[in-house]
């Protein structure tokens, strides 16, 4: 486990990579469903997560990387990290309202960064859906490019598109 501290309107923010001793899977899919409840409407197909139960959290956690983010101990940001053969793939990146603006989505980012030199991947990569445009805008700020669009199973127009960030060694 690697920790990043930092002070910030005076509260304390810690990064958490792999908390061994994580158990709060129900807070983390309501932070989930919550960070992600503005696309419901706004996506077709739906987010993956709908259908996502805490055990399938559990196991999407054993199987990829977890990296979470407290303000004073509260859970208030996520994102998983998955190795591939070329980069590290990140999803599921979500940010409660009450934190956005202070930098949390780049703090988890940059875990990922880390993760990613660690493992050798000259990347990250992360998929953002076509209609998110200022999803699109925070992930370009945060030193993303878009790379590809791609289609969901059943749809004759790009439904995502694929960003990276190349990561320096």
């Amino acid at each position: 486990m690697r920790r990043d501290e930092s002070e910030g309107r005076s509260s304390h923010v810690q990064i958490l990579v792999s908390p061994p001793r994580f158990s709060d899977w129900t807070g983390l899919l309501a932070l989930l469903h919550s960070a992600y409840a503005f696309m419901a409407s706004r996506i077709d197909p739906p987010s993956s997560l709908l259908r996502m139960d805490v055990e399938q959290l559990r196991q999407k956690a054993r199987e990829e990387v977890l990296i979470i983010a407290l303000d004073d101990q509260r859970l208030v940001g996520c994102a998983f990290a998955r190795l591939r053969e070329d980069c590290l793939y990140v999803g599921k990146v979500a940010v409660d309202e009450s934190v956005r603006g202070r930098g949390m989505a780049r703090k988890l980012m940059q875990a990922a960064e880390t993760l990613a030199r660690e493992s050798a991947r000259p990347f990250l990569e992360l998929e953002t859906r076509i209609e998110l445009i200022e999803n699109h805008e925070v992930f370009a700020a945060l030193g993303f490019y878009k790379v590809a669009e791609s289609s969901h199973p059943g749809f004759d127009r790009p439904t995502s598109i694929t960003m990276r960030k190349a990561v320096l060694a």
